[in-house]
């Protein structure tokens, strides 16, 4: 679809390396919405950003770890320095790295919580103002959270996973008691299985052969059907906040 109203935004990709976050960046772009592209693997961000400018789009790319305060100060500096004040932020950088509990896999369950619940707290808390201001100026404010069915639907041996992530999305229904009477919308989007490389992480060879089972079985989401979503959700009236959004594949239970 085609998103008009886009051209007006200033927009924040976390994750915009890859997968989601990446067609979410090309997404806005192409829209006319300048964007700010971060995530930690330089070459990748440079590549997309030199994309979508030789498009006619306007696109910084930025390095930055949002599991590092000094990273995402950095980030909004650069940021703000660009593009100033930000309108939409896309909350979409995260890993998934499941593993059953008793194996004990501190460091996994440490980069999860890191990555996928304190580093989107770290972006909402850089960004936060910048929100409410251009809320109060009466322009549309976005707040866009990526987390996962895995949020409320138990797999096994993804456990830790699946807490980050029913974090997350507890984290928007309560940011909207917050950010809602300010005017700015808070919204969670929830993917099934979709075809990222989110799943190239995976160290447990028995963990990666069933979801490759999973892909070969069910026609998957593409990052592009969830970029769209995206695109979709921060173009309603203002006055409309789509909070909650569960996307599956049509096969997928």
């Amino acid at each position: 679809m085609s998103y008009p109203a886009l051209a007006t935004r200033t927009a924040v990709v976390t994750g915009a390396a890859s997968g989601m976050g990446e067609a979410t960046a090309r997404l806005l772009g192409a829209a006319g919405a300048r964007v700010a592209l971060l995530a930690r693997r330089t070459e990748r961000l440079d590549a997309l950003a030199a994309e979508i400018g030789a498009a006619g789009g306007r696109a910084l790319a930025v390095t930055a770890d949002i599991t590092d305060q000094a990273s995402v100060d950095a980030a909004v500096e650069a940021v703000h320095d660009a593009f100033g004040p930000v309108d939409l932020v896309v909350n979409n950088a995260g890993v998934m790295l499941p593993n059953p509990v008793a194996d004990g896999r501190i460091d996994e369950w440490t980069r999860m919580i890191d990555t996928n619940l304190t580093g989107a707290l770290r972006i909402v808390r850089a960004f936060a103002g910048d929100l409410t201001e251009a809320a109060a100026g009466g322009r549309p404010a976005d707040l866009v959270n990526v987390s996962s069915i895995a949020s409320h639907v138990a797999f096994p041996d993804y456990a830790v996973y699946g807490a980050t992530k029913a974090a997350l999305t507890q984290l928007s229904t309560a940011l909207r008691t917050e950010f809602g009477p300010r005017d700015v919308r808070v919204s969670a989007i929830e993917p099934g299985l979709t075809d990222t490389e989110l799943g190239g992480h995976i160290d447990n060879p028995v963990l990666r052969e069933q979801l490759g089972g999973m892909f070969a079985v069910i026609p998957a989401l593409t990052a592009d059907d969830i970029a769209d979503l995206i695109g979709y959700t921060v173009t309603r009236p203002r006055h409309v906040n789509l909070r909650h959004l569960v996307a599956l594949p049509t096969r997928q239970a």
